[in-house]
């Protein structure tokens, strides 16, 4: 797995972390302040594998870790319809 598609993967993640916190904010208070957050994705096993790595470095270096387990979201598959004029 590339960088770029890790990077890319990972902010699809968060994107749906910030989604669940803005109806749960009360899941924030579960986090110690400090702590380092790490998703792991549930239907990812290529990525969820990079991901254990950053949170094995991460308690290597002594922080504290929170580790979320999210689906990764399916890209969206829009129904596109034109409209002319004519029609």
């Amino acid at each position: 797995m590339s960088k770029n598609e890790i990077v890319r993967k990972n902010l699809d993640l968060h994107a749906e972390w910030i989604r669940y916190i803005f109806e749960h904010p009360e899941v924030l208070d579960k986090i110690p302040q400090g702590a380092q957050l790490v998703i792991l994705p549930n239907n990812d096993p290529a990525l969820a594998k990079e991901n254990n790595k950053t949170i094995g470095r991460l308690k290597a270096e002594g922080l504290p870790v929170v580790i979320v387990h999210l689906d990764l979201p399916k890209p969206p598959r829009p129904q596109i319809e034109v409209i002319t004029a004519n029609s």
